[in-house]
């Protein structure tokens, strides 16, 4: 773009990693002005971040409004102001509300393995098989299920061998894990027993090789795991 006397900025976006390095040495070499950009990880920044994108347009929206946009198109940063664009246009004057974003978006909700695995290690399998269907829909690779899984049980295995009266703080060096981490793995372990996980992990082990190409159907196999997994934590 130009500037008022004449001279053009020009601007560069580096995403990180080792492409287009080169350039970015050259181009450091001439001390740009340099902006980083670190990536909207929790949901109060992306809610803060779309409702800030609202005010830019104009237009205000309800808090209903702006976490159900965050809900339907999750960390994509690119589609969300490309969202707020079309709704802060196309709606009726007034607070933007839940009802016209989902008028725009037909409630598409983003699920993903996480989720999927949350349901599965609480033993809710009505849940983690409406969350797998969602996530399948949605674009998660049946892979990227199957990992989410076995890093829960994972995260249970390590926690369970740990000294029930430490602080989680206290182990997240010795475990590799968070201390957030932790103390969530420390609600989910109170249905479980050594064999249920033990079964439970063979089960994901099953699952993970059949969606790799095993299986001619993988999304069976992955609900027979479910099935498998949550009935382990119920047996106890």
């Amino acid at each position: 773009m130009s500037e008022p006397d004449g001279l053009t900025t020009v601007v560069f976006i580096h995403k990180g990693g080792v492409k287009g390095k080169a350039l970015l040495d050259a181009i450091k070499k001439v001390k740009p002005e340099i902006i980083a950009c670190e990536p909207l990880k929790k949901e109060a920044e992306k809610e803060a971040f779309v409702k800030e994108l609202f005010l830019d347009s104009g237009r205000k929206a309800s808090p209903g409004a702006v976490a159900a946009l965050v809900g339907a198109l999750g960390g994509d940063m690119r589609e969300l102001q490309q969202a707020v664009s079309q709704i802060a246009l196309d709606s009726p004057a007034g607070v933007i509300d839940e009802a016209m974003v989902d008028k725009f978006h037909q409630g598409r909700v983003e699920t993903t393995g996480f989720d999927v695995a949350d349901a599965t290690v609480d033993g809710n399998l009505p849940v983690a098989l409406i969350s797998l269907r969602s996530a399948i829909e949605t674009g998660t690779d049946p892979v990227m299920v199957t990992s989410a899984i076995a890093s829960a049980l994972r995260s249970l295995a390590k926690v369970s061998g740990s000294a029930s009266g430490a602080k989680s703080f206290e182990l997240a060096g010795q475990l590799g894990m968070a201390p957030w981490q932790i103390d969530k793995a420390r609600r989910q372990l109170q249905g479980w027993t050594p064999r249920a996980l033990s079964k439970a992990v063979q089960a994901i082990a099953l699952a993970d090789a059949q969606v790799k190409g095993a299986a001619t159907d993988p999304i069976y196999a992955l609900e027979k795991a479910l099935a498998t997994i949550t009935a382990a934590r119920a047996a106890r």
